[in-house]
């Protein structure tokens, strides 16, 4: 499988601590937004986590 899900690749980014500003994707792009909704999901999560201390 070639083709990549942009979401998926956000969500590992965010995982390795790259940050959204690591976006490979063209700005306005729907690959760019997939690739933020990912990134936001997992860094909020991690985010959400810190706060609370756990």
């Amino acid at each position: 499988m070639t083709d990549r899900d942009p979401f998926a690749e956000g969500e590992r980014a965010a995982r390795e601590n790259i940050p959204a500003e690591g976006n490979p994707h063209l700005d306005g792009s729907a690959e760019h937004a997939l690739w933020a909704a990912g990134h936001e999901k997992v860094a909020g999560t991690i985010e959400a986590r810190e706060s609370e201390g756990s």
